[in-house]
Protein backbone atom coordinates (compact mmCIF):
# COMPACT_ATOMS: atom_id res chain seq x y z
CA UNK A 1 0.00 0.00 0.00
CA UNK A 2 1.34 3.42 -0.78
CA UNK A 3 2.58 5.88 2.10
CA UNK A 4 -0.07 7.53 3.35
CA UNK A 5 0.64 11.62 3.53
CA UNK A 6 2.56 13.25 6.53
CA UNK A 7 0.82 16.20 8.68
CA UNK A 8 2.59 17.63 11.24
CA UNK A 9 0.36 17.95 13.83
CA UNK A 10 -0.01 14.19 14.51
CA UNK A 11 1.77 12.26 17.16
CA UNK A 12 4.82 11.09 14.69
CA UNK A 13 7.95 12.71 15.05
CA UNK A 14 8.48 15.48 12.02
CA UNK A 15 11.37 14.79 9.12
CA UNK A 16 14.20 17.27 9.64
CA UNK A 17 14.62 19.71 7.25
CA UNK A 18 17.46 21.22 8.12
CA UNK A 19 19.77 18.93 6.79
CA UNK A 20 20.90 20.46 3.76
CA UNK A 21 20.73 23.85 4.76
CA UNK A 22 24.15 24.52 4.08
CA UNK A 23 24.02 22.93 0.76
CA UNK A 24 22.05 26.17 -0.17
CA UNK A 25 23.29 29.14 -1.68
CA UNK A 26 23.78 32.70 0.09
CA UNK A 27 23.43 35.81 -1.16
CA UNK A 28 20.85 37.70 -3.56
CA UNK A 29 20.52 34.60 -5.78
CA UNK A 30 20.11 32.15 -3.34
CA UNK A 31 16.29 30.51 -4.39
CA UNK A 32 13.37 31.95 -2.38
CA UNK A 33 12.47 30.28 0.71
CA UNK A 34 8.31 29.55 1.08
CA UNK A 35 7.26 30.79 4.36
CA UNK A 36 3.52 29.17 3.74
CA UNK A 37 2.42 27.74 7.10
CA UNK A 38 2.56 23.59 7.48
CA UNK A 39 -0.32 22.13 6.39
CA UNK A 40 -2.86 21.21 9.30
CA UNK A 41 -4.20 17.55 9.25
CA UNK A 42 -8.01 17.81 8.70
CA UNK A 43 -8.45 16.79 11.70
CA UNK A 44 -6.82 19.81 12.86
CA UNK A 45 -8.14 22.47 10.90
CA UNK A 46 -10.78 25.03 11.69
CA UNK A 47 -13.93 25.85 9.53
CA UNK A 48 -15.46 29.10 8.71
CA UNK A 49 -18.13 30.07 11.58
CA UNK A 50 -20.91 28.93 10.30
CA UNK A 51 -20.06 26.02 8.71
CA UNK A 52 -18.48 25.35 12.09
CA UNK A 53 -22.26 25.70 13.79
CA UNK A 54 -24.07 24.20 11.45
CA UNK A 55 -22.10 20.74 11.25
CA UNK A 56 -22.26 21.21 15.22
CA UNK A 57 -25.76 20.92 14.99
CA UNK A 58 -26.08 18.53 12.89
CA UNK A 59 -24.01 15.52 15.13
CA UNK A 60 -25.97 17.33 17.98
CA UNK A 61 -29.42 16.14 15.59
CA UNK A 62 -27.69 12.72 15.50
CA UNK A 63 -27.17 12.07 19.24
CA UNK A 64 -29.67 14.09 20.57
CA UNK A 65 -31.99 11.07 20.98
CA UNK A 66 -29.49 8.89 22.45
CA UNK A 67 -28.46 11.37 25.04
CA UNK A 68 -32.38 11.82 26.89
CA UNK A 69 -33.36 8.50 26.24
CA UNK A 70 -31.09 6.78 29.60
CA UNK A 71 -33.12 9.83 31.84
CA UNK A 72 -36.06 9.15 30.10
CA UNK A 73 -35.91 5.47 31.29
CA UNK A 74 -34.13 5.64 34.79
CA UNK A 75 -35.98 8.72 35.82
CA UNK A 76 -39.46 6.94 36.38
CA UNK A 77 -37.89 3.58 37.05
CA UNK A 78 -36.45 4.75 40.08
CA UNK A 79 -39.20 7.11 41.15
CA UNK A 80 -38.41 10.71 40.20
CA UNK A 81 -41.34 12.93 38.80
CA UNK A 82 -41.85 13.87 35.67
CA UNK A 83 -40.66 17.59 36.58
CA UNK A 84 -37.24 15.47 37.99
CA UNK A 85 -36.83 13.76 35.13
CA UNK A 86 -36.74 16.43 32.62
CA UNK A 87 -33.96 18.12 35.17
CA UNK A 88 -32.13 15.08 34.38
CA UNK A 89 -32.50 14.96 30.72
CA UNK A 90 -30.80 18.35 30.82
CA UNK A 91 -27.91 17.56 33.00
CA UNK A 92 -27.88 14.79 30.87
CA UNK A 93 -26.71 17.15 27.62
CA UNK A 94 -24.81 19.88 29.95
CA UNK A 95 -22.25 16.89 31.30
CA UNK A 96 -22.31 15.42 27.75
CA UNK A 97 -21.03 18.32 26.57
CA UNK A 98 -18.03 18.47 28.74
CA UNK A 99 -17.72 14.85 28.08
CA UNK A 100 -17.19 15.78 24.39
CA UNK A 101 -14.95 18.76 24.79
CA UNK A 102 -12.89 17.05 27.11
CA UNK A 103 -12.23 14.92 24.14
CA UNK A 104 -11.88 16.81 21.01
CA UNK A 105 -10.14 20.13 23.15
CA UNK A 106 -8.28 17.80 25.35
CA UNK A 107 -5.86 19.09 27.99
CA UNK A 108 -2.42 17.50 29.57
CA UNK A 109 -2.95 13.34 29.03
CA UNK A 110 -6.63 13.90 28.56
CA UNK A 111 -8.48 13.58 25.19
CA UNK A 112 -8.23 11.88 22.06
CA UNK A 113 -8.65 15.23 20.38
CA UNK A 114 -10.39 13.15 17.03
CA UNK A 115 -14.04 14.03 16.28
CA UNK A 116 -15.23 12.09 19.23
CA UNK A 117 -18.67 12.51 20.70
CA UNK A 118 -19.52 11.69 24.02
CA UNK A 119 -22.39 11.05 25.59
CA UNK A 120 -24.21 8.91 28.14
CA UNK A 121 -23.89 5.15 28.07
CA UNK A 122 -27.05 3.03 27.49
CA UNK A 123 -24.49 0.36 28.79
CA UNK A 124 -25.96 1.65 31.97
CA UNK A 125 -29.30 1.54 31.99
CA UNK A 126 -30.18 -1.96 32.87
CA UNK A 127 -27.91 -2.08 35.81
CA UNK A 128 -28.90 1.43 37.30
CA UNK A 129 -32.67 0.48 37.19
CA UNK A 130 -31.87 -2.55 39.27
CA UNK A 131 -29.63 -0.04 41.93
CA UNK A 132 -32.06 2.61 41.90
CA UNK A 133 -35.81 0.37 41.98
CA UNK A 134 -37.47 0.49 45.28
CA UNK A 135 -34.93 2.86 47.32
CA UNK A 136 -36.79 6.05 47.13
CA UNK A 137 -35.12 8.90 47.01
CA UNK A 138 -31.99 7.39 47.66
CA UNK A 139 -31.83 5.58 44.21
CA UNK A 140 -30.52 8.36 42.44
CA UNK A 141 -27.75 8.84 45.20
CA UNK A 142 -26.90 5.47 44.97
CA UNK A 143 -26.10 5.33 41.55
CA UNK A 144 -24.08 8.57 41.22
CA UNK A 145 -21.90 7.39 44.42
CA UNK A 146 -21.41 4.20 42.26
CA UNK A 147 -20.44 5.78 39.17
CA UNK A 148 -17.93 8.21 40.70
CA UNK A 149 -16.09 5.52 41.93
CA UNK A 150 -15.85 3.43 38.61
CA UNK A 151 -15.27 6.55 36.88
CA UNK A 152 -12.27 7.20 39.12
CA UNK A 153 -10.73 3.62 39.58
CA UNK A 154 -11.12 3.89 35.36
CA UNK A 155 -9.30 6.41 35.30
CA UNK A 156 -6.70 5.15 37.19
CA UNK A 157 -6.53 1.99 34.75
CA UNK A 158 -6.42 3.86 31.89
CA UNK A 159 -2.97 3.72 31.17
CA UNK A 160 -2.98 -0.23 31.86
CA UNK A 161 -5.94 -0.52 29.48
CA UNK A 162 -4.82 1.23 26.61
CA UNK A 163 -1.97 -1.38 26.11
CA UNK A 164 -4.10 -3.62 24.75
CA UNK A 165 -4.76 -1.73 21.68
CA UNK A 166 -1.77 -4.56 19.85
CA UNK A 167 -5.08 -7.14 19.82
CA UNK A 168 -6.98 -4.89 18.02
CA UNK A 169 -5.78 -5.54 14.45
CA UNK A 170 -8.07 -5.04 11.76
CA UNK A 171 -9.60 -8.73 11.81
CA UNK A 172 -10.53 -7.72 15.17
CA UNK A 173 -11.52 -3.62 14.72
CA UNK A 174 -13.15 -4.78 11.80
CA UNK A 175 -15.41 -7.10 13.00
CA UNK A 176 -16.83 -5.07 16.06
CA UNK A 177 -17.24 -1.59 13.78
CA UNK A 178 -19.21 -3.66 11.97
CA UNK A 179 -21.36 -4.71 15.05
CA UNK A 180 -21.36 -1.15 16.56
CA UNK A 181 -23.52 -0.46 13.16
CA UNK A 182 -25.83 -3.47 13.30
CA UNK A 183 -26.52 -3.16 16.93
CA UNK A 184 -27.46 0.12 15.88
CA UNK A 185 -29.55 -0.18 13.45
CA UNK A 186 -32.77 -1.49 15.75
CA UNK A 187 -32.49 1.69 18.01
CA UNK A 188 -33.29 3.35 14.38
CA UNK A 189 -35.72 0.81 13.20
CA UNK A 190 -37.77 1.21 17.33
CA UNK A 191 -37.74 5.37 16.59
CA UNK A 192 -38.96 4.54 13.25
CA UNK A 193 -42.37 2.62 14.38
CA UNK A 194 -42.17 5.74 17.29
CA UNK A 195 -39.90 4.54 20.03
CA UNK A 196 -42.74 3.83 21.97
CA UNK A 197 -43.96 0.30 22.29
CA UNK A 198 -47.26 0.94 24.47
CA UNK A 199 -48.32 3.93 22.36
CA UNK A 200 -51.20 2.91 20.14
CA UNK A 201 -49.71 4.30 16.87
CA UNK A 202 -46.24 2.35 17.57
CA UNK A 203 -45.75 0.68 14.41
CA UNK A 204 -48.60 2.59 12.24
CA UNK A 205 -48.46 3.23 8.53
CA UNK A 206 -48.06 6.79 8.80
CA UNK A 207 -44.68 6.51 11.98
CA UNK A 208 -43.05 4.09 9.32
CA UNK A 209 -43.87 5.60 6.43
CA UNK A 210 -42.54 9.38 8.16
CA UNK A 211 -39.38 7.15 8.61
CA UNK A 212 -39.21 5.88 4.86
CA UNK A 213 -39.96 9.64 3.37
CA UNK A 214 -37.05 11.03 5.83
CA UNK A 215 -34.84 7.77 4.50
CA UNK A 216 -35.69 8.74 0.91
CA UNK A 217 -35.40 12.55 1.14
CA UNK A 218 -31.12 12.35 3.22
CA UNK A 219 -30.65 9.82 0.01
CA UNK A 220 -31.87 12.23 -2.16
CA UNK A 221 -30.49 15.29 -1.21
CA UNK A 222 -26.98 13.50 -0.48
CA UNK A 223 -27.30 13.02 -4.56
CA UNK A 224 -28.43 16.13 -5.72
CA UNK A 225 -26.53 18.57 -3.19
CA UNK A 226 -22.76 19.79 -3.62
CA UNK A 227 -20.05 20.96 -1.30
CA UNK A 228 -21.18 22.23 2.20
CA UNK A 229 -25.49 21.19 1.77
CA UNK A 230 -24.30 17.84 0.98
CA UNK A 231 -22.28 17.32 4.15
CA UNK A 232 -25.07 18.82 6.32
CA UNK A 233 -27.97 16.72 4.55
CA UNK A 234 -28.47 14.72 7.59
CA UNK A 235 -29.53 17.98 9.21
CA UNK A 236 -31.62 18.93 6.71
CA UNK A 237 -33.43 16.00 6.01
CA UNK A 238 -34.14 15.81 9.70
CA UNK A 239 -35.79 19.76 9.38
CA UNK A 240 -37.49 18.77 6.24
CA UNK A 241 -39.00 15.79 7.63
CA UNK A 242 -40.02 17.51 10.84
CA UNK A 243 -41.85 20.15 8.68
CA UNK A 244 -43.74 17.63 6.95
CA UNK A 245 -44.68 15.84 10.39
CA UNK A 246 -45.64 18.92 12.07
CA UNK A 247 -48.61 19.40 10.01
CA UNK A 248 -49.58 15.59 10.62
CA UNK A 249 -49.60 16.08 14.71
CA UNK A 250 -46.65 14.34 14.68
CA UNK A 251 -44.05 17.21 16.52
CA UNK A 252 -44.99 17.89 20.40
CA UNK A 253 -45.23 21.57 20.52
CA UNK A 254 -45.72 21.16 24.43
CA UNK A 255 -42.47 20.67 24.75
CA UNK A 256 -41.69 24.38 23.69
CA UNK A 257 -44.16 25.48 26.13
CA UNK A 258 -43.48 23.90 29.14
CA UNK A 259 -39.62 24.90 28.97
CA UNK A 260 -37.69 27.17 31.23
CA UNK A 261 -35.83 29.91 29.15
CA UNK A 262 -32.84 29.33 31.72
CA UNK A 263 -31.82 26.62 33.47
CA UNK A 264 -28.80 25.11 35.29
CA UNK A 265 -28.00 21.57 36.57
CA UNK A 266 -27.51 22.20 40.13
CA UNK A 267 -24.71 20.64 41.97
CA UNK A 268 -26.23 17.02 44.11
CA UNK A 269 -29.61 18.47 43.15
CA UNK A 270 -30.95 14.86 44.66
CA UNK A 271 -28.72 15.08 47.25
CA UNK A 272 -25.01 13.89 48.62
CA UNK A 273 -23.42 10.62 46.25
CA UNK A 274 -24.03 7.24 48.42
CA UNK A 275 -21.42 4.32 48.61
CA UNK A 276 -23.24 0.99 48.36
CA UNK A 277 -19.93 -1.79 47.02
CA UNK A 278 -23.00 -4.07 45.14
CA UNK A 279 -24.16 -0.69 43.31
CA UNK A 280 -20.37 -0.05 43.08
CA UNK A 281 -18.84 -3.59 41.36
CA UNK A 282 -21.97 -3.23 38.83
CA UNK A 283 -20.77 -0.03 37.85
CA UNK A 284 -17.25 -1.06 37.33
CA UNK A 285 -18.45 -3.94 35.27
CA UNK A 286 -19.84 -1.20 33.18
CA UNK A 287 -17.48 0.70 32.94
CA UNK A 288 -14.97 -1.74 32.06
CA UNK A 289 -17.64 -2.48 28.77
CA UNK A 290 -17.71 1.51 28.26
CA UNK A 291 -14.02 1.19 27.43
CA UNK A 292 -13.89 -1.73 25.21
CA UNK A 293 -16.56 -0.07 23.01
CA UNK A 294 -14.79 3.18 23.26
CA UNK A 295 -11.51 1.43 22.43
CA UNK A 296 -13.31 0.01 19.27
CA UNK A 297 -14.84 3.34 18.35
CA UNK A 298 -11.61 5.22 18.72
CA UNK A 299 -9.46 3.06 16.39
CA UNK A 300 -12.88 3.15 13.63
CA UNK A 301 -12.63 6.60 13.92
CA UNK A 302 -9.02 6.96 13.43
CA UNK A 303 -9.30 5.00 10.47
CA UNK A 304 -11.99 7.22 8.96
CA UNK A 305 -10.52 10.28 9.51
CA UNK A 306 -6.85 9.47 8.53
CA UNK A 307 -5.57 9.42 11.98
CA UNK A 308 -5.01 5.76 12.99
CA UNK A 309 -5.53 5.99 16.80
CA UNK A 310 -2.06 4.48 18.68
CA UNK A 311 -1.90 3.49 22.50
CA UNK A 312 -1.33 7.64 23.42
CA UNK A 313 -4.30 8.76 21.73
CA UNK A 314 -6.89 5.76 22.96
CA UNK A 315 -5.13 6.13 26.16
CA UNK A 316 -6.07 10.17 25.97
CA UNK A 317 -9.22 9.21 25.33
CA UNK A 318 -10.24 6.72 27.65
CA UNK A 319 -9.00 9.43 30.27
CA UNK A 320 -11.38 11.60 28.67
CA UNK A 321 -14.42 8.86 28.90
CA UNK A 322 -13.09 8.34 32.93
CA UNK A 323 -13.05 11.99 33.74
CA UNK A 324 -16.24 13.48 31.99
CA UNK A 325 -17.81 10.41 33.44
CA UNK A 326 -16.50 10.81 37.06
CA UNK A 327 -17.53 14.81 37.02
CA UNK A 328 -21.16 14.11 35.59
CA UNK A 329 -22.55 12.93 38.57
CA UNK A 330 -21.48 16.01 40.02
CA UNK A 331 -24.06 17.77 37.67
CA UNK A 332 -26.62 14.74 38.31
CA UNK A 333 -25.64 13.21 34.82
CA UNK A 334 -24.45 9.65 34.00
CA UNK A 335 -21.83 7.88 32.72
CA UNK A 336 -20.30 8.74 29.35
CA UNK A 337 -18.69 6.87 26.50
CA UNK A 338 -18.42 7.60 23.00
CA UNK A 339 -21.59 8.20 20.27
CA UNK A 340 -20.92 5.46 18.00
CA UNK A 341 -23.48 7.19 15.21
CA UNK A 342 -21.31 10.31 15.20
CA UNK A 343 -18.56 7.87 13.84
CA UNK A 344 -20.92 6.99 11.22
CA UNK A 345 -21.81 10.75 10.47
CA UNK A 346 -18.50 12.03 9.99
CA UNK A 347 -17.53 8.75 7.64
CA UNK A 348 -20.62 9.91 5.71
CA UNK A 349 -20.03 13.86 5.55
CA UNK A 350 -16.26 13.23 5.43
CA UNK A 351 -15.95 16.72 7.80
CA UNK A 352 -13.14 15.05 9.99
CA UNK A 353 -12.43 18.81 12.06
CA UNK A 354 -12.23 17.83 15.53
CA UNK A 355 -13.20 21.73 16.11
CA UNK A 356 -16.76 20.94 14.08
CA UNK A 357 -17.41 18.28 17.02
CA UNK A 358 -15.96 20.61 19.95
CA UNK A 359 -18.62 22.83 18.50
CA UNK A 360 -21.42 20.60 19.03
CA UNK A 361 -20.24 19.90 22.55
CA UNK A 362 -20.67 23.80 23.21
CA UNK A 363 -24.10 23.50 21.69
CA UNK A 364 -24.88 20.65 24.10
CA UNK A 365 -23.66 22.71 27.06
CA UNK A 366 -25.85 25.40 26.22
CA UNK A 367 -28.75 23.45 25.33
CA UNK A 368 -28.00 21.96 29.42
CA UNK A 369 -28.48 25.50 30.10
CA UNK A 370 -31.36 26.71 28.34
CA UNK A 371 -34.55 24.24 28.63
CA UNK A 372 -36.71 25.82 25.58
CA UNK A 373 -33.64 25.16 23.15
CA UNK A 374 -33.37 21.93 23.84
CA UNK A 375 -37.14 21.33 23.49
CA UNK A 376 -36.63 22.81 19.78
CA UNK A 377 -34.47 19.53 19.00
CA UNK A 378 -36.95 17.43 20.96
CA UNK A 379 -39.35 18.76 17.81
CA UNK A 380 -38.09 16.65 15.59
CA UNK A 381 -40.20 13.21 16.01
CA UNK A 382 -38.46 9.73 16.31
CA UNK A 383 -39.71 8.17 13.32
CA UNK A 384 -38.07 11.47 11.67
CA UNK A 385 -34.94 10.54 13.84
CA UNK A 386 -35.15 6.74 12.53
CA UNK A 387 -35.52 7.07 9.21
CA UNK A 388 -32.03 9.21 9.34
CA UNK A 389 -30.70 7.32 11.57
CA UNK A 390 -30.71 4.08 9.13
CA UNK A 391 -28.49 5.86 7.32
CA UNK A 392 -26.30 6.84 9.79
CA UNK A 393 -25.84 3.51 11.53
CA UNK A 394 -25.80 1.90 8.22
CA UNK A 395 -22.52 4.22 7.54
CA UNK A 396 -20.70 3.00 10.69
CA UNK A 397 -21.67 -0.69 9.66
CA UNK A 398 -20.04 -0.61 6.08
CA UNK A 399 -17.02 1.16 7.74
CA UNK A 400 -16.43 -2.09 9.51
CA UNK A 401 -16.72 -4.31 6.36
CA UNK A 402 -14.38 -1.93 4.49
CA UNK A 403 -11.51 -2.14 7.31
CA UNK A 404 -12.41 -5.96 6.96
CA UNK A 405 -11.24 -6.07 3.60
CA UNK A 406 -7.81 -4.79 4.46
CA UNK A 407 -7.97 -7.62 7.08
CA UNK A 408 -6.56 -10.46 5.07
CA UNK A 409 -9.23 -12.96 5.68
CA UNK A 410 -7.75 -15.55 3.25
CA UNK A 411 -5.30 -16.09 5.72
CA UNK A 412 -4.61 -18.38 8.77
CA UNK A 413 -8.39 -18.34 10.49
CA UNK A 414 -8.92 -14.58 10.13
CA UNK A 415 -12.45 -15.66 8.40
CA UNK A 416 -13.44 -17.99 10.81
CA UNK A 417 -12.29 -15.52 13.79
CA UNK A 418 -15.10 -12.56 12.08
CA UNK A 419 -17.58 -15.58 11.59
CA UNK A 420 -17.37 -16.69 15.05
CA UNK A 421 -17.67 -12.92 16.47
CA UNK A 422 -20.37 -11.84 14.23
CA UNK A 423 -22.26 -14.63 14.97
CA UNK A 424 -22.30 -14.48 18.79
CA UNK A 425 -22.46 -10.47 18.46
CA UNK A 426 -25.95 -11.04 17.03
CA UNK A 427 -27.14 -12.84 19.63
CA UNK A 428 -28.96 -9.79 21.81
CA UNK A 429 -30.13 -8.27 18.35
CA UNK A 430 -31.37 -11.57 17.24
CA UNK A 431 -32.56 -13.11 20.49
CA UNK A 432 -32.57 -10.56 22.97
CA UNK A 433 -34.30 -13.20 25.83
CA UNK A 434 -31.35 -15.36 24.77
CA UNK A 435 -29.27 -14.62 28.05
CA UNK A 436 -33.00 -14.28 30.11
CA UNK A 437 -31.73 -17.46 32.74
CA UNK A 438 -28.53 -15.84 33.71
CA UNK A 439 -27.71 -13.67 36.56
CA UNK A 440 -28.29 -9.91 35.99
CA UNK A 441 -24.95 -8.36 36.54
CA UNK A 442 -23.87 -10.73 33.64
CA UNK A 443 -26.47 -9.16 31.14
CA UNK A 444 -24.52 -6.13 31.11
CA UNK A 445 -21.89 -7.47 29.13
CA UNK A 446 -23.85 -10.17 27.54
CA UNK A 447 -26.47 -7.83 26.42
CA UNK A 448 -24.45 -5.92 24.53
CA UNK A 449 -23.88 -7.84 21.18
CA UNK A 450 -20.76 -5.03 20.74
CA UNK A 451 -19.11 -6.02 23.90
CA UNK A 452 -19.68 -9.98 23.52
CA UNK A 453 -17.75 -9.74 20.10
CA UNK A 454 -15.39 -7.44 20.57
CA UNK A 455 -14.22 -9.98 23.53
CA UNK A 456 -14.97 -12.90 21.27
CA UNK A 457 -12.99 -11.43 18.44
CA UNK A 458 -10.15 -10.63 20.76
CA UNK A 459 -10.00 -14.20 22.32
CA UNK A 460 -9.80 -15.88 18.94
CA UNK A 461 -7.35 -13.57 17.65
CA UNK A 462 -5.06 -14.31 20.66
CA UNK A 463 -5.94 -18.04 20.02
CA UNK A 464 -5.45 -18.45 16.21
CA UNK A 465 -2.79 -15.61 15.47
CA UNK A 466 -0.74 -15.15 18.53
CA UNK A 467 -0.54 -18.25 21.32
CA UNK A 468 1.20 -21.32 20.36
CA UNK A 469 3.11 -19.37 17.08
CA UNK A 470 6.07 -17.97 18.91
CA UNK A 471 8.55 -19.64 16.13
CA UNK A 472 6.50 -17.50 12.78
CA UNK A 473 6.07 -14.19 15.06
CA UNK A 474 5.94 -12.03 11.75
CA UNK A 475 3.70 -14.48 10.38
CA UNK A 476 1.46 -14.28 12.78
CA UNK A 477 1.26 -10.91 13.11
CA UNK A 478 0.95 -10.29 9.60
CA UNK A 479 -2.13 -12.91 9.36
CA UNK A 480 -3.60 -10.71 11.75
CA UNK A 481 -3.18 -7.43 11.20
CA UNK A 482 -3.68 -7.88 6.93
CA UNK A 483 -2.77 -4.89 5.78
CA UNK A 484 -1.12 -3.12 8.72
CA UNK A 485 2.38 -3.30 9.95
CA UNK A 486 4.16 -6.15 12.20
CA UNK A 487 4.44 -3.77 14.91
CA UNK A 488 0.54 -3.65 15.66
CA UNK A 489 -0.32 -0.78 14.22
CA UNK A 490 -2.59 -0.01 11.06
CA UNK A 491 -2.08 1.40 8.32
CA UNK A 492 -5.30 3.61 7.21
CA UNK A 493 -6.83 2.73 4.28
CA UNK A 494 -7.29 5.62 1.19
CA UNK A 495 -9.36 7.99 2.49
CA UNK A 496 -11.64 7.60 -0.68
CA UNK A 497 -12.05 3.94 0.41
CA UNK A 498 -12.69 4.71 3.98
CA UNK A 499 -15.97 7.18 2.78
Amino acid sequence: MAAQPRFPNDADTPADTTADTDAVPAGPDAPAVSDAPAQKHPVDETLPPLKMFTSGLQHVAAMYAGVVAPPMIVGPAVGLSATDTAFLMGASLFTAGIATLLQTLGFWKVGARLPFVNGVSFAGVTPMVAIGRDRGADGITVIFGAIIVASVLGFVLTPYFSKLVRFFPPVVTGTVITLIGVSLLPVAFNWSQGGNSTADDYGSMKNIGMAALTFVIVLALRKVLRGFLQQIAILLGLVAGTVVAAPLGMANLDAIKNADIVGFPTPFHFGAPQFEIAAIVSMCIVMLVCMTESTADMLALGRIVDRPADERVIEGGLRADTLGSAISPLFNGFMCSAFAQNIGLVAMTKVRSRFVVAAGGGILILLGLCPVAASVIALVPLPVLGGAGIVLFGSVAASGIQTLATAALEKGENALIVAASVGIGLIPIAAPEFYHAFPKDALVVLDSGISTGCIVAIALNLAFNHLGRKGSSDEAEQDAHGSGKPDGTTVPAPAAAVH
